[in-house]
């Protein structure tokens, strides 16, 4: 890095004579491989502004370690019941250490000072030359944990990961077993009861009906908290926190207070409230301004009878929920309620939109730590607590549902999905400041499928952050998402190697990659993955670095393979069933693609066409490209390759019928392709152009579990 620049004055980063030794320093890659196999050099001011962007929010007197004068690393890895051996090298005394564990437990000693003398014949080092010092800490077997090293004199101190080899796998996975499951969207999903979004509850209702076929998992979409004052914003994977759950998933007839509480169900008896709830129902699209406004007015009403009339075991338990879930949980509460405070107070000034972002907020409470927010925690505690009672509903719901998977003899049950990023005006932003990069976005570079590349619109994670705070924002992230789960799918697992990130104003081929520790990333799922009993995805889809599969499968994390990206490069063929790793998990497609039906016809072409975002060229290529790919799936499966839209289910069952064939550890079919959904749930790098993550299934949950035909697919 470069030398420290004074307080108050930035570096001249445009005067860097060498740039790119400036950037790599900083972990951001100056060149990178693309879909394409070529080397293409990163753009020079990007780079630049990446780099500064980064530095924001590294405060040395922040909770940092402080640097060791002799290498000590703010963060070691070290696996569980093996003994570890730290050198500090450049030392000739002894110094003292203390080791502490996650409960309080400790251990301690003074280092064991080494004297390396350097052999002349194997070195060329001439004969008398000075001996160097090297000081060691000799550390028992420990069980996997998280622990703090300190050393003294200095105060230096280091985080200590102390991990299996290997993430924990279900034990009839282990044994060469196969499992399936179904993946659905949950807010998609329609019931003779739903309030015009799916809920909780069906999760339990539909483990029941598939562990009777055998199934073994199912599959959800991000199930993180959105924006109640911009319902409409809706996307699962741009939520507000990814540590909350959507609290619209709630079904408000299983919440506890519902039978006793007559100002709620007076409410839902009302001839207008029952007009608006027909309307949702029936709607072919999810209307999530409407959906929001029914169930968070009864919501609301119902914390109401809870605050005045819940016993005092019920209220112990909300407290006991609160205790046990982690600092940032509280924090990402009281950010719900000022944001609630701010949005209620934009429209009372008759604001022509509605932000409710933290950046729009008075600056005294754009920090959680402030003055202004703690007044407010205390002057606002019921509005915190109802936010933080509503989670405890979610999360009573979700755990249910989870409890029901398992009694119905699931060996994985939930399998959940972890957003690449969050909001950049929402919980983790305001939270979390420190450890994120708040002017940059996630992304992808141009490719195949998108030649112009993608922005996410999410900010990245800052990577020297996280190693300085020893990963707390990371391992909170991950305890939350392991949450009621038997599996967790990583998206875009490639995050915890590099991510392409954009500084903010930039179009998405003006980016970096930029490097994340992947071991110390690695090492702590590894360490919650056996803490949850929780197995391991990663959705490695895209440009994957080489290298990076191979070490995932040696860390026991299952690759993501789609049947319609399985083709061989030199080749040009797809891939046979025999050819798909053991360590994997099989889709034919995913809330990013098409469904089968639609895959077939190339409807996914014509539609990013009819939208803008492929000119008559680009389409065109694709097209042709996607007319031989389809006559080549079809043979593969075994069909007629010029087989006519009408044959297009046979073909569904033959692609599920293939993947459950393959060696993989774990198969999936999506609930759209076992009923016959032809439009896409969302298109990419499209926002208003398309109503993504609204398409309701046609099929309610009711029909799908008395349905034959689908039960003869489950069976086969």
């Amino acid at each position: 890095m470069k030398e420290e620049v004074p307080a108050g004055r930035k570096p001249d980063l445009a005067a860097e004579p060498r740039w790119e030794e400036a950037v790599a320093a900083a972990g951001i890659e100056p060149r990178y491989v693309d879909a394409h196999g070529r080397t293409v050099t990163i753009d020079r001011e990007a780079a630049l502004r990446l780099l500064d962007a980064m530095k924001v929010g590294l405060d040395p007197d922040g909770g940092a370690p402080t640097p060791a004068p002799f290498g000590l690393p703010p963060v070691i890895v070290s696996h569980d019941g093996e003994p570890t051996r730290i050198a500090l090298p450049g030392l000739k005394s002894a110094l003292r250490w203390k080791l502490k564990s996650e409960l309080g437990a400790g251990l301690g000693g003074e280092t064991t000072v080494v004297e390396d003398r350097p052999d002349s014949h194997r070195s060329g080092a001439a004969p008398g030359a000075a001996t160097r010092g090297r000081a060691m800490i000799a550390l028992p077997p420990l069980t996997a944990g998280y622990y703090r090293l300190t050393i003294e004199p200095g105060g230096h101190r280091a985080t200590l990961l102390v991990a299996p080899r290997r993430c924990w796998l279900p034990e009839r996975i282990e044994h060469g077993e196969r499992l399936w499951g179904v993946a659905i969207q949950l807010y998609l999903m329609r019931s003779a009861d739903d309030w015009g979004i799916g809920h909780y509850p069906m999760i339990g209702h539909l483990a029941r009906m598939l562990a009777r076929h055998g199934a073994d998992v199912i599959g959800l979409n991000p199930l993180h908290a959105l924006f109640a004052d911009r319902p409409e914003q809706a996307s699962p994977y741009s939520p507000a926190s990814r540590l909350l759950l959507n609290v619209l998933n709630i079904d408000v007839s299983q919440v506890p207070e519902w039978p006793r509480c007559a100002a709620a169900r007076a409410l839902h008896a009302g001839a207008s409230f029952q007009r608006r709830l027909q309307a949702v129902h029936a709607a072919r699209q999810i209307d999530y301004a409407e959906v929001a406004g029914l169930k968070l007015e009864t919501l609301r009403l119902l914390f109401d009878c809870f605050s005045a009339e819940a016993s005092a075991e019920r209220k112990a338990a909300l407290g006991d929920f609160r205790a046990r879930r982690s600092a940032a949980f509280g924090r990402h509460c009281t950010y719900l309620a000022l944001r609630e405070h701010f949005a209620n107070a934009e429209r009372s000034a008759g604001g022509a939109e509605v932000t409710g972002d933290w950046r729009t907020w008075p600056e005294a409470y754009r920090s959680p730590d402030s003055p202004a927010v703690a007044a407010f925690e205390r002057d606002q505690a019921d509005a915190i607590t109802r936010q933080a009672w509503m989670q405890w509903v979610a999360d009573e719901q979700l755990r249910a549902a989870a409890e029901a998977a398992g009694d119905a003899g699931m060996a994985v049950g939930l399998y959940r999905d972890l957003a690449v990023g969050a909001d950049a005006g929402g919980a983790e932003t305001w939270s979390e400041a420190a450890a994120i990069v708040g002017s940059a976005r996630v992304g992808a570079p141009p490719d195949i499928h998108n030649p112009a590349g993608q922005d996410w619109g999410l900010p990245p994670f800052n990577p020297m952050a996280l190693r300085a705070e020893g990963y707390r924002s990371f391992i909170d992230l991950v305890r939350a998402n392991m949450r009621h789960a038997g599996a967790l799918r990583i998206d875009h697992v490639m995050g915890l190697q590099h991510l392409w990130c954009i500084p903010e104003g930039n179009s998405p081929d003006k980016g970096a990659y930029v490097q994340y520790p992947l071991d110390e990333l690695l090492a702590i799922l590894a360490i919650e993955s056996h803490r949850h009993r929780c197995l391991v995805i990663g959705e490695d889809l895209g440009t994957v670095p080489a290298g990076l599969r191979e070490r995932l499968a040696d860390v026991a994390i299952l690759s993501y393979r789609v049947l319609f990206f399985e083709l061989d490069e030199q080749s040009g063929a797809f891939r046979s069933g025999t050819d798909y790793p053991v360590l994997a998990l099989t889709v034919a497609g995913n809330h990013d693609l098409p469904t089968v039906t639609g895959w077939l016809g190339a409807n996914d072409i014509a539609l990013k066409s009819n939208l803008g975002r492929l000119d008559t060229e680009q389409a065109r290529e694709l097209s042709d490209r996607r007319r031989r790919e389809s006559e080549q799936v079809r043979v593969l499966l075994g069909a007629d390759p010029n087989s006519i839209a009408a044959d297009d289910l046979d073909v569904v069952r033959r692609a599920h019928h293939f993947l459950a064939a393959t060696p993989s550890a774990v198969m999936m079919a999506q609930w759209d392709d076992l009923t016959g959904e032809s439009e896409p749930v969302n298109v990419p790098t499209t926002s208003d152009e398309y109503p993504n993550w609204r398409r309701r299934y046609q099929v309610p949950l009711e029909a799908f579990i008395a349905s034959a035909e689908i039960g003869e697919q489950l069976r086969a």
